[in-house]
């Protein structure tokens, strides 16, 4: 690969040396830096990246140039305060362009990189970050989201008091609130040094990211230089053709693995958008107009709601530079691509795609050059050996089973942090199919080649043993137009009872009566299975997720089975304690047993 010449060391072995994806390294020998094939490219003058917020907060425009300065800058001080390779450096930021040059800059001494957003409460944040003692601290004093000021200078201190190994302390201004003591991000990003990152080797530590630990301590993956640059090279100029013509906007927070996608997006070439606001329903789409977006990543949550709302995407719109809209973190369901293809046209690609922190990319996507069909990802992504197994080990074709990888890739962890024996790493991936990676989702592989996916194995409904993907229900009910939002659990009770509830909002307005009962029940008889008809239909104000968009089906079936919440449930890593305590409380009322207080 031509690309990979740059800054590497060529005195490398095999490209592999083993063909098991749980002992596989790759390019021994070979030594390079993320930083330096991030700003490899770009004429000085010209906008790397774009920094976009509510109002409220200036625009930020940095060319390459002014990012290389900075990220040397920045590199520069940490060298000065002892920093270098294998300390670790903790981001506590919004979605801003100084996040991206606080990786870099890491990357680029050989230290080890690690973000959470300011959406994360203290004890959210630390019980994250205080895993992996950090030496330096890089914060902002708050944000601005849905129009409300976030001040967050409290919590920085909070934060920075639970974490005692911090000795190097820099804070952003963005709401005028101020860190005490802490170094100014002008300060720390002085001067013109020379940028000359750290060659390292190809499995060194660039980054850890975290589960969405929900339900316990949260797992640290660990990933290296040279596996997430060769998949990120290939997303990016492969799967999403991106190129130093186009611009690369993807909805995120640096708590969640896109934001890291998204940085990938350098390596071409390609400008960035940080985007450190709300996702109002039109905002996204307007950004991607006023910035001339080629690809625009989104969720199919909020999709959907553009589609309830009868959104008319290109009405004032010229979307002339769009080529694609990727999808990620649930299903996208077959109705809301129908919409999206319709209001967009066919110049522009629906890319729905599946993946995951643990490796930080995808296992199935889509590409140019292959078609897409609603209600499917188009196929595996490239060089990506994946599978539908049975129980029994055994590929299937045109049934459900559980995701599976083969062969090694690049970016399989390093290893899950404090995990020194790496039981944990074994037992999570490789324990129920020796050798071969299991990822815990229900997919089918179609006749044609395309991949289903059927939602969380170990959240499957299983009824009179003919098991279904909670993203099947979801397909359907949420299509209704009286639905916003639904949870479906099936729940086996200690002696062999079986509760199958599902959980709906809905639109203000609406009453959930027994005729739109009966709706539902027609909706999912017709559309997704007789034998998955739910056994109760109940009212929520809401469905709770993890920070980084998924539905806690796992803890709440668990609650509902009878089990304590601190045992089964981090409510700080949850996007709305409320609506847990909602939970919590019904869950109680079928159980007079469970008495103990929600701890967070």
């Amino acid at each position: 690969m031509g690309f990979l010449r740059h800054g590497v060391d060529n005195r490398a072995g095999a490209p592999l040396n083993e063909t098991r994806p749980q002992s596989a390294s790759w390019f021994r020998g070979a030594r390079l830096n993320y930083a330096a094939h991030a700003l490899r490219h770009g004429e000085s003058e010209a906008i790397a990246i774009v920094g976009e917020s509510e109002p409220g907060t200036a625009p930020v425009r940095l060319t390459w140039g002014e990012v290389r300065r900075q990220v040397a800058a920045l590199a520069a001080t940490l060298t000065e305060h002892g920093i270098g390779p294998g300390d670790r450096v903790a981001g506590y930021l919004p979605n801003i362009a100084e996040a991206v040059i606080a990786f870099l800059a890491t990357a680029s001494v050989g230290a080890i990189w690690a973000c959470c957003g300011q959406d994360y409460a203290v004890p959210a944040a630390h019980a994250r970050l205080g895993q992996l003692e950090p030496a330096a601290l890089i914060v902002a004093d708050g944000y601005r989201f849905n129009a409300v000021v976030q001040d967050r200078s409290a919590a920085v201190a909070q934060l920075v008091s639970a974490l005692p190994g911090v000795r190097l302390l820099i804070a952003v201004e963005r709401i005028g609130s101020g860190v005490p003591g802490a170094l100014s991000w002008d300060a720390a990003t002085a001067g013109d040094p020379e940028f000359a990152p750290l060659p390292v080797a190809f499995d060194h530590p660039l980054w850890v990211v975290f589960s969405s630990g929900s339900t316990g301590i949260p797992k640290g993956i660990i990933h290296g230089h040279g596996g997430v640059l060769l998949e990120q090279y290939k997303t990016m100029g492969l799967h999403f053709d991106l190129g130093a013509a186009d611009t690369f906007f993807w909805f995120t927070t640096p708590s969640w693995m896109l934001w890291n996608t998204l940085v990938g997006g350098l390596l071409v070439g390609a400008r960035i958008v940080s985007y450190d606001g709300g996702p109002h329903i039109a905002a996204l789409w307007d950004i991607a107009e006023r910035l001339g977006v080629s690809v625009l990543g989104l969720s199919p949550g909020y999709l959907r709601t553009c589609r309830q709302q009868q959104l008319t995407v290109r009405a004032g719109r010229a979307l002339t530079a769009l080529t694609c809209v990727a999808t990620t973190g649930s299903a996208l369901p077959a109705a809301t691509a129908r919409w999206l293809a319709t209001e967009l046209g066919p110049s522009v690609q629906i890319a729905s795609v599946s993946g995951g922190t643990d490796v930080v990319t995808g296992f199935v996507g889509s590409a140019p050059t292959i078609p897409t069909r609603a209600g499917e990802i188009s196929a595996p992504c490239l060089g990506v050996a994946v599978d539908a197994y049975d129980d029994n080990g055994n590929s299937l074709r045109g049934k459900v089973g559980e995701l599976v990888i083969t062969r090694p890739m690049p970016s399989m962890p390093l290893g899950f942090w404090r995990d020194e024996d790496g039981r944990r790493y074994h037992e999570t991936y490789f324990s129920m199919f020796p050798g071969v990676w299991r990822q815990g989702d229900w997919i089918t592989i179609t006749g044609h080649g395309g991949v289903i996916i059927h939602g969380r194995s170990d959240s499957t409904l299983n009824r009179n043993g003919v098991r279904m993907g909670s993203a099947d229900i979801y397909q359907v009910v949420e299509q209704l137009g009286e639905i916003e939002g639904a949870l479906v659990l099936g729940i086996e009770g200690r002696t062999g009872e079986y509760w199958m509830p599902l959980f709906v909002v809905v639109r203000p307005g609406t009453r959930l009566d027994d005729g739109l009962r009966r709706r539902i029940v027609e909706a999912i008889r017709t559309g997704a299975s007789p034998r998955h008809v739910p056994d109760d239909i109940i009212e929520a104000p809401g469905i709770p997720h993890t920070r980084t968009g998924k539905k806690l089906e796992v803890p709440l079936k668990r609650l509902l089975q009878g089990a304590s919440p601190a045992s089964v449930l981090d409510v700080s890593a949850t996007d709305d304690p409320e609506l847990v305590d909602w939970f919590i409380h019904f869950a109680k009322s079928r159980s007079p047993a469970l008495q103990e207080p929600r701890v967070v």
